[in-house]
């Protein structure tokens, strides 16, 4: 079995699992370090279709919309059991299911989270410690965040853009939101305990919800295209982040009346 054949089967195991450690992974696929180095970066950087927790475990933050081709035992529901293991089939068709609308009109809800002084934090730190401590605090949110099934759509430095009601809508996706982002303030204060004993930092995050209508589609060009929500929503998202105090999540009055 070649690399990226491994690298498929990782996709959909942590698609299904949501977390996995390094530890797991070796074991499961025979992997030396360099090749779970090369796995990692796949998957970390190069898909974007995790996220690292503590350098020990894998965090699924990708979807069907976003996630790389998979392998055909991966696509097709069944088999023939005669087929040669890593074999494509003749005539298997592309992956059709994974495919999206060119733009999608629905009611949505943007959850926008950023670091407070994120300049102050990178003058104090050197950068590898940085690095470890924006990994560790985009990993606890999007814990929390995948708790309530919202969609982490972009990570933007050290800020996030989540959606709650797509890909998957839910009748209390207001709800969800709002609870995920309490969620995530709480979970950065155990966090701080650690980063206080290992940096000597601490972190706080300024959160803004907002719900209203988007057009969700393709957005990029070449072979870097994502699915962004495109109008007024998000762009209110992140003004009403900025308007927050450390630590606290502030609503517009539309997301305000749901919940």
């Amino acid at each position: 079995m070649d690399f990226y054949e491994v690298l498929d089967q990782v996709v959909d195991l942590l698609r299904r699992r949501r977390r996995v450690t390094y530890r797991a992974l070796k074991v499961q696929f025979k992997l030396d370090d360099e090749a779970l180095e090369a796995l990692k970066d796949e998957l970390l950087k190069a898909q974007r279709l995790a996220v690292d927790e503590a350098g020990e475990v894998l965090v699924w933050s990708g979807d069907t919309a976003t996630a790389p081709e998979p392998s055909p035992a991966a696509s097709q529901p069944v088999q023939p059991p005669a087929t040669a293991a890593g074999q494509r089939p003749h005539a298997a068709p592309p992956p059709a299911a994974f495919h999206t609308p060119d733009a999608e009109r629905r009611q949505l809800t943007v959850l926008f989270c950023g670091l407070v002084d994120s300049t102050a934090l990178s003058s104090q730190l050197d950068p590898e410690d940085l690095r470890e401590v924006v990994r560790a605090y985009q990993a606890t949110c999007a814990e929390v965040i995948q708790r309530f099934e919202g969609h982490i759509a972009q990570y933007l430095g050290d800020g996030l853009l989540v959606y709650f009601g797509y890909p998957h809508a839910h009748e209390d996706d207001a709800h969800r939101a709002v609870r995920a982002g309490l969620g995530m303030v709480a979970a950065l204060e155990a966090l701080n305990t650690h980063l206080a004993q290992r940096h000597e930092v601490r972190i706080a995050v300024r959160i803004g919800i907002h719900t209203g209508l988007v057009v969700v589609g393709d957005v990029g060009g070449g072979r870097r295209q994502e699915q962004l929500a495109l109008g007024e929503t998000p762009n209110m998202a992140a003004r009403l982040q900025g308007l927050a105090a450390p630590d606290t999540v502030v609503l517009s009055a539309a997301t305000l009346r749901l919940v």
